[in-house]
Parts: structure tokens; C-alpha cells; sequence
């Protein structure tokens, strides 16, 4: 196949229909070739934690027939590493892979906030913050393309759950779209320029996102340069003419010739102007163009090598809760028991378009037995969950064997039907049958290790107490098996950090009683405060806190410190292992305003890094934080800005373990505005120019008695043309129209 492609040479010799069928599928993983012009077809295919190519090449969904392919750690298991570097490398295995089996776009990474942890598919995401998730979806990105393959970042945009996911409206105001659903967007697209972005099925604010101008092309393209093309959510373009002129480029699947009939009679018709209609084709053209160089040759790639990569990044996304009286890690296998079917039936990944076929799979039994002793094993509970009493029999026999062991590790989780696309999750605990399991165990034996496989947060508050060690494993691939193997018996250190709150109960979280909508709308009525910004600024007891995560080492904090140049923030702190053994520590960075003029949160992420020490190690960690880091999101000017005054700079191991402080000065920008006859006299006051008028003009008869401190705060809060209304002391409206005429001259 020839690498010499000359998309304009190509798209002026295309007819106008031909360039109508290229901003579609021809099928549903495959664009559309044009044979006469030289055009081939290119093929996409699943992600993000693997390759799902369907095994024939065929125009079919079936999620179960796929080619062989490494299966890594979902993006919950993969963010909780909070390792840039480590993501990097996936990617490079996620593209050696897309490009062995002839694929030209994976379609991944998935960056969507985790608003709340009942998303079905909050396993695809990163985190409940946008610089973790753009951060380290951006390493994923920049290593699967540097194989010169392409990635479809995805689910633009306010894509936060599944329920009617295709038709709901996402009801979100601009300043928390633009500071927690759009920025890791942002950051993937302007540091790693993915070759594509897939928009998503829902509204947002009444338009679908495929047809939503300012999301594709005002912020995607005019504002944040992308220079992709924007493909479709399989199945939620409605009409290809709107969506076109909004922005998009490519439908997915094909859904026929209709909608290219209807694209060319808007063209001949005068209600689609051409050179829209060129510009998207022009985009899939040169996709194509891009692809060719990977499709001319015939790569291969190390089977093993990928899984040992599984392996190590499974390893260091697992989260080790809880450690009391250093129980982990164990000596070694002898006396320990096995317990639970996940040790056995290993849950790894979530279900739905995502759903890879593993080149091996490690199960966590065997790789226990493969390090030692014959270790004993009961399963304890069916996953399915039965009727009541179902379970008794497997129950007397993990209470039998845990009876006799020295210490029991318990394997729980949630069954793989919890966790799906296309749905969300039906409770935020355990199953019921898994929880009486640990009690009956931990009745007869109290040196209990559970081991969690879930893909998303859930609930330990009803069981915390009964394990002194817990270890949430996510959904880990196929290497997990021996990873958990290795983090148990201590080969390796964990060193995984929560990216997601753990929250008490449902009805603690941000987004209850705004979830999953009703009549067609979810209303984002938390605002800016999702995760952990909730939970911090309402001072709410919490499970486990955002960035929180143990090792088998300590690490201590000293020299923290934080200097300003204008709006340019330098952060330093020295790191020092102080335990026995090398571990990796998870610096963390957060921001906050204690006196801003709007609601912010109390702190908010804004730097990491992760540092590998040997025992005793001390390490200089530093980290340039700009304006963007203390602004927020201004609407009415529409843009960021920073607010001048006191700013605190902290630096920890969670948003709970702050290790340190700084507060600084920093100068901002003014902020007043314009001002009308419905501003506030509070606004007035506060404009350097308005504020002396209004002051002199409002200046009372010298026998007028003094207002009372309730009365001045009531007149603070009002227009100030209600107080022209009033005819007071001679300040009338032409007193008032004269003051706005002189306060926007300045």
C-alpha cells in the first residue's frame, strides 16, 4: 500500500456525493473508501484498557468474538498509580498492539468525571478530577500514538452516566462545564493532540453534543486548536446536516445512504454551504493519510512482555486502605487460606464495548499457590448471589477453613453485571451474601486481609472493622492474579493512591438527589463541588479521602515551601523515605482561596508527582504552578481569572494528610466590570471608578440621622436604580444614567 497520499490532490478529484459518504462508516468499525480516487478504507476498534478488534473484521457488535489482546488494568485500576511515566508505556503496548492487527484508531482513553461512583462505566475513567485524568490520559495518548496509531479521547462532553445516556440532558452551568468536565479535555488535546475526539451520546444544556457548535468547534477547535477530527459516539449523530455544520466529521456506524442523501441535498439546496462539508471530509481524508505508514508494514509484538507490563501496572494502581498492625505483607503462604470465588473466577474488567479477550489470565489463587504452600481454599459465595440461604453451605465450609488458618485473605467484589456500559450501578455496597461471608470468617478468626476487585468506589463503612488489612485491587487485567500475589507476600510495595473518594453512603455523595434525572434532565446542581471538593468544603467524614493510600514504608515532609512571581507559583518540598523498605510516594499539590468572591472549593488538586526512594533517601520535589492554577472560571467575562489576595498553597499524601502550608500574596486582575443601573450598591461600592460617585451622589442632608447596620446591608444588596426609584436626596435616574456614562469612560 502506498504511503504517498495527497489529501487535497484527493479531495478536489471527489464528486460531491463521494465526499458525503467519507463523513460516514461504511460499516460499523471501518470508514468509507472511495476506490476510484484511491481512497482506502480504515479501521477503528475498542478500548481503552485493550484491543477489542472483532475477530473476522466484520460488520458486527459481539462483545464476546475478539482477537487475542493484552488486557491492562482498567483506567480506575491504571489512575490510581498516579504514574505518568507508567501510563506512557501502556500506551506504547496499547499501540504496538492496535497496530499488529491493522487497526488505525483505538478508541480510548475515556476522561469523564467521576460525579458519582454509581456510573456504570466510571471503571473506563480515570478519576473524579480533571488533572489526574487529563494528566495521565495525555501519557496514554502521547504513547499509543508515538506508534503511530491514533486514539479517539472521549466522551465530550458531560458524559457522567448511563442512564439515558442516549437523550439526557445534562443541565450544567458554564463555570463548573468549563473547571471540572472540560479540563482534561482540554489538557489531552493541547499537550498530546489526539488524532480524534469522540463526542457523546447526551444533551448538553438542550443540544446533543454531536450537534453542539460551541463544544466542537468554539472550545474544541477555535479555542483549544485541535487539529483532529471529531467522530461520533456509535449511534448518537441524529442528523448528520446540523451536525456538520456544528462541527462533527465522521458518523459511526454507517446508518445507510439516507443521511448522505440528505447531506448532499443540503449542499444543492443552499441550507449546507460546501466548503463545511469539504472541511470535514478533508479531516477524514487526512486520517486516512496518517494511518497509511502503520498499515504498510507487518508488525508483531512481545505477548509476554505486555503481560509482564500488566503485571507491574497492576501492581502499582492497587490501593492499599487500610494496614492495622502491619499484618500485610504476610511472611510467606504458610497458613494462610484462601477465600472467596473472585480468588478462583478472577473479575478483572468491566462489561460492555470495552470488554477484551486476555492473552492469558492470572487468577490470584494460583498465583498464591504458585509462591508457596498448597494454600487452602473455600469459595464462599456464588457470585450471582442466590436466593436466601443459597449460600449456606459454601458459608460452613470458608468458616471451616478459616477456623484453621493462621491468617485469611477474603477475595470480594462486585459481580461483573454491576458494572456495565449502558446502565449504572443498582447499590454502592457489597452484595449481601459477599459481607455475611466476612462476618462469619471474621467471627472465628480476626487476622483477615480482604482483597477488593470492583471498578469503581464502594462502600466499607458496613464491614471496615472486621479486616485489619484491606486492598482494593480495581478491575486489574489479566495480570492481576500475580500482581495481588506479589503486593500480599511483599514483593512488591504498593504505592496506588485513590483517585476517587470513598464515601459512607450513597446519600453522602454530591450528585443525590441530582441522579440520574428525571423527564429527560440531570441537573448538575453541586456545581463545582464533585468529589472530593464536596466532601472537604462541607467538612463530611468520609471512608477513605481522595489521595489516600498506605505503603509498606513511611515517607516524612520537610521544607515546604511556596514563593510568587506575579501569578507564576513555585512549590518545593524534600521527600524522605523513613521506613524499611524502597517505596514510591504520591506528592500531591492542592490550592485554595480563603476569601474568594465566589464559591470555590476548600482545595483543589492542581500538581503531582510520584518519587521512588530507597530506604532513607531524601528527595527534592519541585513544581511551577501558573495562573490557570489559581483561577476560576469567571462567567460573566467568560474566561479564567485570577482573584488578587491571600492564596494557601498545600502539599500532602491525601486531600486529608496535608503536610504542610504556604500562604502567599499573589496580584490579580480587577474584577469589577461593567457597571448598569442594575448594579448592586455593593458592586458600585467596590468599582474603583462608580464606587466615589455613587458615594458622593448618595451623600445625605447633614440632619439626616445615621442608617442602622441592618438598613446599610440592606441597601448594599440593592440596585442601585431601585434607590434612583426612590427619589432620595435628589438621586434621581438621570443621576444615575450620568453616573454609568462616566463610570465606563473611567
Amino acid at each position: 500500500m502506498s504511503q504517498v497520499f495527497d489529501v487535497d490532490h484527493v479531495l478536489a478529484r471527489l464528486t460531491l456525493e463521494e465526499k458525503a459518504s467519507l463523513t460516514s462508516g461504511s460499516d460499523f468499525w471501518h470508514t468509507q473508501a472511495v476506490e476510484r480516487a484511491g481512497v482506502p478504507a480504515v479501521m477503528v476498534a475498542d478500548g481503552p484498557h485493550g484491543l477489542r478488534k472483532p475477530a473476522d473484521d466484520g460488520d458486527q457488535l459481539d462483545l464476546g468474538d475478539s482477537v487475542p489482546a493484552t488486557c491492562f488494568p482498567t483506567a480506575a485500576a491504571l489512575g490510581s498509580s498516579w504514574d505518568v511515566d507508567l501510563l506512557t508505556r501502556v500506551g506504547e503496548a496499547l499501540g504496538r498492539e492496535t497496530r499488529a492487527n491493522d487497526v488505525s484508531v483505538l478508541l480510548g482513553p475515556g476522561v469523564n468525571i467521576k460525579r458519582t461512583p454509581l456510573c456504570g462505566r466510571n471503571f473506563e475513567y480515570v478519576s473524579e478530577d480533571p488533572v489526574v485524568a487529563g494528566a495521565l490520559a495525555a501519557a496514554i495518548v502521547r504513547g499509543i500514538q508515538s506508534q503511530g496509531v491514533g486514539t479517539s479521547l472521549k466522551h465530550y462532553a458531560a458524559n457522567n452516566q448511563e442512564t439515558d445516556r442516549m437523550r439526557v440532558s445534562a443541565e450544567v452551568d458554564e463555570r463548573t462545564l468549563r473547571e471540572i468536565y472540560l479540563p482534561a479535555f482540554e489538557r489531552v488535546v493541547t499537550t498530546a493532540q489526539p488524532w480524534t475526539v469522540m463526542c457523546s451520546y447526551n444533551k448538553v444544556n438542550g443540544t446533543y453534543a454531536s450537534e453542539h457548535h460551541e463544544l466542537l468547534t468554539a472550545i474544541l477547535r477555535d479555542e483549544w486548536a485541535f487539529e483532529g477530527l471529531v467522530v461520533s459516539d456509535w449511534g448518537a449523530v441524529h442528523d448528520r446536516v446540523p451536525a456538520l455544520a456544528a462541527g462533527l466529521d465522521l458518523q459511526m456506524p454507517s446508518a445507510g445512504t439516507r443521511p448522505d442523501d440528505q447531506v448532499v441535498a443540503a449542499v444543492r439546496d443552499g441550507s449546507l454551504d460546501e466548503a463545511v462539508l469539504d472541511v470535514a471530509a478533508r479531516r477524514v481524508l487526512r486520517l486516512v493519510a496518517q494511518s497509511l505508514p502503520a498499515l504498510a508494514t507487518q508488525d508483531t509484538y512481545d505477548v509476554d512482555a505486555h503481560h509482564a507490563l500488566a503485571r507491574d501496572a497492576a501492581a502499582a494502581g492497587s490501593v492499599l486502605l487500610k494496614n492495622e498492625g502491619g499484618l500485610l505483607p504476610l511472611a510467606s503462604t504458610e497458613g494462610v487460606a484462601v477465600i472467596g470465588e473472585f480468588a478462583r473466577t478472577p473479575r478483572y474488567q468491566g462489561a460492555g464495548s470495552s470488554q477484551v479477550r486476555p492473552t492469558r489470565l492470572d487468577a490470584p489463587l494460583d498465583a498464591l499457590r504458585a509462591a508457596g504452600a498448597d494454600v487452602p481454599f473455600a469459595a464462599g459465595f456464588t457470585v450471582a448471589g442466590g436466593p436466601a440461604g443459597s449460600d449456606d453451605e459454601l458459608l460452613a465450609e470458608a468458616v471451616s477453613v478459616a477456623r484453621e488458618a493462621g491468617t485469611v485473605v477474603v477475595f470480594l467484589g462486585l459481580p461483573g453485571p454491576d458494572e456495565s456500559e449502558g446502565y449504572d450501578r443498582p447499590r454502592l455496597g457489597l452484595p449481601e451474601n459477599q459481607v455475611a461471608l466476612l462476618r462469619a470468617v471474621a467471627t472465628v478468626n480476626p487476622r483477615v486481609v480482604v482483597v477488593l476487585a470492583n471498578g469503581s468506589a464502594v462502600s466499607v463503612s458496613g464491614w471496615h472493622d472486621l479486616a485489619p488489612a484491606i486492598l482494593e485491587t480495581w478491575l486489574s487485567g489479566q495480570a492481576g492474579g500475580s500482581a495481588v500475589a506479589d503486593l500480599l507476600l511483599g514483593v512488591r510495595v504498593p504505592s496506588g493512591k485513590l483517585t476517587e473518594t470513598l464515601p459512607h453512603r450513597i446519600e453522602d455523595t454530591p450528585a443525590f438527589g441530582n441522579f440520574p434525572g428525571e423527564g429527560g434532565v440531570v441537573r448538575y446542581g453541586e456545581g463545582v463541588l464533585v468529589g472530593y471538593r464536596w466532601y472537604d468544603t462541607r467538612a463530611m467524614d468520609v471512608a477513605y479521602p481522595f489521595g489516600h493510600g498506605l505503603s509498606y514504608t513511611t515517607f516524612a515532609y520537610d521544607s515546604i515551601t511556596a514563593s510568587a512571581a506575579g501569578t507564576d507559583v513555585t512549590v518545593r518540598a524534600t521527600i524522605t523515605n523513613t521506613g524499611p523498605v524502597a517505596g514510591a510516594e504520591v506528592v500531591q499539590v492542592y490550592v485554595r482561596d480563603p476569601e474568594a468572591s465566589v464559591q470555590r472549593p476548600t482545595r483543589e488538586l492542581k500538581a503531582f508527582t510520584k518519587v521512588l526512594l530507597e530506604p532513607g533517601e531524601s528527595r527534592e520535589v519541585s513544581f511551577d504552578l501558573v495562573a490557570r492554577d489559581l483561577s476560576y472560571w469567571h462567567p460573566g467575562l467568560h474566561r479564567w481569572v485570577v482573584e488578587g489576595g491571600e492564596f494557601v498553597v498545600e502539599v500532602g499524601a491525601s486531600s486529608r494528610d496535608l503536610r504542610g502550608s504556604v500562604s502567599l500574596t499573589v496580584e490579580g486582575e480587577p474584577l469589577w466590570g461593567e457597571l448598569t443601573p442594575m448594579s448592586t450598591v455593593a458592586e458600585w461600592f467596590a468599582h474603583p471608578v462608580g464606587g466615589p460617585l455613587l458615594r458622593a451622589a448618595l451623600v445625605p442632608p447633614a440632619d439626616t440621622p445615621p442608617l442602622d447596620d441592618t438598613m446599610q446591608a440592606m441597601i448594599l444588596q440593592m440596585p442601585a436604580k431601585v434607590i434612583a426609584d426612590f427619589g432620595l436626596s435628589g438621586f434621581d435616574r438621570d443621576v444615575l444614567d450620568t453616573l454609568v456614562t462616566k463610570a465606563a469612560a473611567g
